[in-house]
């Protein structure tokens, strides 16, 4: 996802710099003295925006829950123009994001394979935004008469997801083609 260039405060160039660095490298593997050097920050003034690498963490999560989920919806509500066409739409947004040169998979995806306590208010924010992201599907399945709205969430919901890890791990292009042709069957079958 890409923000706008414009003058961003040393809070918001941590995060963006945090977020880069988590999405390459992994959030245990990035340490704060990297995130500082990287950002032109010094410690002190990291650990005056964030008291730990876990405050950082939350903060680089939510704010790019907001940049992904906003990014995603504009895309998808943009690039069909019925409910149904829009459910499609999903698949040609995840090509796009896939070809992406920085495209290192999805960053609640990694972070919650980082985060294995249930109570982990990092795991807890990563489930959020999943739960979101398939309500919306869910709300496009509704909209679009799907006989069984739900159903057809959860699977291309599933889709979507293993898609994603699928394009991450294969470094494949066609991943989110096949991802697009098999929700086109169901698709099909659940809306007539």
């Amino acid at each position: 996802m890409k923000e706008t260039t414009r003058s961003i405060s040393k809070r918001e160039r941590l995060i963006k710099t945090a977020r880069e660095l988590f999405a390459k490298n992994g959030i245990h593997a990035t340490g704060v003295d990297s995130i500082a050097i990287a950002s032109g920050v010094t410690k002190k003034t990291m650990y005056a925006h964030f008291r730990s690498k876990e405050e950082l963490v939350l903060a680089v999560l939510r704010h790019y829950d907001g940049l992904a989920r906003n990014e995603f919806m504009r895309q998808v509500e943009t690039g069909g123009k019925s409910p149904k066409t829009r459910l499609l739409a999903i698949f040609d947004f995840a090509q796009r994001w896939f070809q992406d040169n920085n495209f290192s998979g999805c960053l609640f995806i990694n972070a919650i394979g980082e985060y294995s306590d249930d109570d982990s208010p990092i795991r807890q924010i990563c489930k959020e935004y999943k739960k979101l992201v398939k309500s919306y599907i869910h709300q496009l399945c509704q909209e679009a008469k799907a006989s069984d709205p739900q159903q057809l969430a959860d699977e291309l919901a599933l889709l979507m997801e293993g898609a994603t890890v699928t394009a991450q791990v294969s470094q494949n292009p066609k991943t989110a083609q096949i991802a697009k042709r098999a929700a086109k069957a169901l698709i099909d079958k659940a809306i007539p």
